[in-house]
Order: structure tokens, then C-alpha cells, then sequence
């Protein structure tokens, strides 16, 4: 079979058929000085079974997670994913149905999202969630874009901790590189409830605060909370899913909207997608929920069914009154979630998060011990932590890692140029005790 499937013949045929001569001229509108004038630089062709054996190749020199003991975090995280979660999610009624665009038709997945959303206002002491968007980084923006349109013209200015995953404000400040919106950054590494922000002022929207912040550390957020009530700003929490197991749920924290990555749920690492976006909020503003929200009802004969009940998306109302353009929502992934956090329920869950908090401070300690590596925050954590590697590169202990088999860290320099001697280091429920003594004995072994 040829690799594309339309010959000369059919060429010929549709440009006939739509009244053009060659392909050249069906490109005639595109500008001269942006069309390709050479032919393209691509290999001679190869037969099937040639190129099969190329791309098993290349494939082999992938190196996933579950090959190696990997201490990879920085927003993704290697859970161990029950086996229950795989075999709910391949059954054939979700896999090949898993957005519901003939809504009343699709009853199963609408009660599998109603299921997922109810769950996540358990985990969050939230009020009320949607049926999940296209990732954590995603989500963030579209909170933030729901507290501007709260605030309204008065309030532009939106505080962002710096304790909140870099690439999140990366995301978030392409969102807003159009609108009529004031991105300022205040704090440090980490939150500190000590800590006044000058940045909050009458005309922020929001603050957008992160726990467990994205060097891993927890802290008490209630004073920062209290800092965006008396400028009437509303709180955005960004949180760790995972960790809720241990630590005090973003609603009682006095969170307005939180959003979260949940890739931790059951789902897997995949080369780093697709993931879980998590958004849920205060029920006052469930009307600037962007996304989808599926409801419970009774059908005409009284029998319990779903519907979704809000969709404020610009495919269904005028694009002035639409909350967002996201188009969809992340239906097979949240499925995943809520098998997930059903199968464990919350005394799993608790005990997931007691084994990544106590393995995270094992390690923490054998990685410290011998000095030739130190923390670059000493601050409570949950399941990660921050190291200044001492007389050695990064790089070169992060190769060595993974020639032993271990993904060790991901470095800091990408996003911070000041903390090019330090990586992030993440321990979850799956790591041992000899994978974490293992890598302490590499980094004492590869110093000097």
C-alpha cells in the first residue's frame, strides 16, 4: 500500500473536479517568498519491511520510566497506576465514546464525568468542578481568566507567586499577552506566611499561590490568603492532587478556584501527555466555569439521568457571553481519575501520601548526609525537594544517573539560569529504600 493513499490519478481527478489545473496553481494564493521553491530533504523511500525495522529502532532507543528508578518530578510524576484503572478505561464503551457530543445519548460517559466531578469536590472542598480540561498548565490560565472577568474592568493586575511551576506562568502569560491584563510576580522560591505582598493592591483580580510550591515545600498559606481578602482579590490555589491525602484541602484553605495537573491519578507518565487539567471552584462562580459540567436528573418517567447542564464554550452560545474556547475536555483521562481515587478511596489515598511523604524525607536525608550535596530551601516538604549538588555539574551527575539506571533529577537551570547547580528530586510511593541508598551512593561516589 503506498504511504499516501491519493495516486496521480486521483491528483488529476480532484483538480479537475474543483476546476484547477495543477497542484502549483491550487497554490497560487499562498505568497511566492513563503512556498518551498526545492524539493523536500527526505530520505530515499524504503519498502515495508525495511522501515518497520528503522522505527523498531528507533523506538528501542526511548528509555521509559518503568526501565529505570526514577526520581522525575517537576509537575509529573511516576505513580504506580492500579490495574483496575487499564481495564475500566480499555473497555470499549468509554475508549471509542469518550466525549459526549450527543450528550443524551452518551448516558455512560456523562455519569462516568458526574462521578469524576463529584469526586474531585470531595478531594478539594471544592463546591463545584467541570469535567476537566486539557492540563494543569491550561487550567490555571482559564482560573485566572474566570477571576478577571469577576473582577471586571477595575481589577487587571493578576499576582502570581513565583512558588508556581515556571512553565505554568509561561502558559498563563501567553493567555493574557493579548488582553487587557497585568501579570506581576511577587514572593519568593517558596510561599512564606510572613511574607507581605506590596503587589496586592485594589486593582489585582487574583492571587495565584501553589501548595505544595513547585520546589516541593509546604506552607501555611493563611496569611497570604488573608493578605488577597483585604485587597479583594480572589485566591487561585494551584495544588498537588496526590498530596491531599495528607495535607489540608485548597477549600479550607479559603481557595475561591483551584486547578491542578492530575497525570497523578492513574494516568501515566506517556512521554509527558496527554494529561488531566483539574478545575473546580466556589459554587458563586460556577457561571464563568469554562469547559463542560454535567448534571444529574430524572428522565420523563422519573428514572435518574445525566445531562450536561452547562456548556458556556463559543460552539454553543454567542462568543461574547462564552467563558472560554476550550473545546473539550479530557473525558478518557478524568475517567482514569475517578477509577483512581474510587479503587483507593480515602484511606488509600492517605496511605499513597504518607509513603511519598516519608520516602521524600528518607531520601532527603541519605541524598544531605555526606555534604556534597545540600538543600536549597529548608522548608517542610511533601514528596520533592530542591538540591545544590557541591563539586560536581549537574549534567554530568544526571548522566552518570541514568547509566546506572536511574533518572536522578531534572535539572533547575532550564528555568532558573541562578540555580544551574541544583536539581529537583522526586520520591513517590513506587521508589525504595535501596533505589533511594542507591542514588545516595552514586552522588557520594561521583563528587570530587
Amino acid at each position: 500500500m503506498p504511504y499516501f493513499p491519493n495516486t496521480s490519478d486521483d491528483q488529476r481527478a480532484m483538480l479537475q473536479a474543483i476546476g484547477v489545473g495543477s497542484l502549483d496553481a491550487l497554490f497560487e494564493q499562498v505568497p511566492a517568498e513563503l512556498r518551498l521553491t526545492r524539493p523536500l530533504n527526505l530520505p530515499a523511500a524504503m519498502g515495508e519491511l525495511e522501515l518497520t525495522a528503522q522505527l523498531a529502532a528507533l523506538a528501542e532507543s526511548n528509555a521509559p520510566a518503568g526501565r529505570a528508578a526514577c526520581f522525575l518530578g517537576a509537575g509529573a510524576y511516576d505513580h504506580f497506576v492500579p490495574a483496575v484503572v487499564d481495564f475500566v478505561a480499555a473497555r470499549s464503551e468509554f475508549y471509542t465514546a469518550y466525549t459526549p457530543y450527543q450528550a443524551e445519548a452518551s448516558q455512560g460517559t456523562l455519569q462516568a464525568m458526574f462521578e469524576y466531578q463529584t469526586l474531585i469536590t470531595q478531594l478539594t472542598g471544592m463546591g463545584v468542578s467541570n469535567a476537566s480540561l486539557y492540563d494543569g498548565a491550561t487550567a490555571l490560565a482559564e482560573a485566572v481568566l474566570m477571576a478577571l472577568q469577576t473582577g471586571g474592568p477595575q481589577r487587571r493586575r493578576v499576582v502570581v507567586h513565583r512558588c508556581v511551576h515556571p512553565e505554568y506562568r509561561q502558559v498563563l502569560a501567553t493567555f493574557l499577552r493579548n488582553q487587557s491584563a497585568e501579570v506581576v510576580e511577587a514572593g519568593g522560591y517558596a510561599a512564606d506566611a510572613t511574607a507581605t505582598l506590596p503587589e496586592l493592591d485594589s486593582t489585582a483580580a487574583c492571587l495565584v499561590l501553589s501548595q505544595p510550591g513547585f520546589f516541593g515545600t509546604v506552607a501555611d498559606l493563611g496569611p497570604l490568603v488573608e493578605q488577597a481578602r483585604r485587597a479583594g482579590a480572589l485566591v487561585i490555589v494551584v495544588f498537588d492532587p496526590i498530596s491531599l491525602g495528607v495535607l489540608k484541602r485548597p477549600g479550607e484553605l479559603g481557595a475561591d478556584i483551584v486547578v491542578a495537573e492530575g497525570q497523578s491519578l492513574g494516568n501515566p507518565l506517556s512521554y509527558g501527555g496527554p494529561y488531566l487539567g483539574i478545575l473546580a471552584c466556589r459554587e458563586p462562580f460556577v457561571r464563568r466555569m469554562p469547559g463542560r459540567l454535567v448534571g444529574q436528573t430524572v428522565d420523563r418517567d422519573g428514572r435518574r439521568c445525566w445531562t450536561l447542564t452547562l456548556q458556556t464554550r463559543e460552539q454553543h452560545i454567542r462568543r461574547e457571553k462564552a467563558t472560554s474556547n476550550i473545546c473539550t475536555n479530557q473525558g478518557l483521562l478524568a475517567l482514569r481519575a475517578a477509577v483512581y481515587l474510587a479503587a483507593l478511596g480515602p484511606k488509600g489515598l492517605r496511605r499513597v501520601a504518607e509513603l511519598c511523604l516519608q520516602k521524600a524525607h528518607y531520601a532527603r536525608q541519605r541524598l544531605t548526609a555526606s555534604g556534597r550535596a545540600e538543600l536549597l530551601l529548608d522548608a517542610p516538604v511533601f514528596k520533592e525537594f530542591a538540591l545544590r549538588l557541591k563539586g560536581q555539574s549537574v549534567d554530568r551527575f544526571l548522566s552518570a544517573a541514568a547509566a546506572r539506571g536511574i533518572y536522578a533529577g531534572v535539572p533547575l537551570g532550564r528555568w532558573f539560569p541562578e540555580l544551574s547547580d541544583c536539581l529537583l528530586v522526586a520520591v513517590t510511593e513506587k521508589r525504595t529504600r535501596a533505589e533511594i541508598d542507591a542514588l545516595a551512593k552514586l552522588l557520594d561516589d561521583s563528587a570530587g
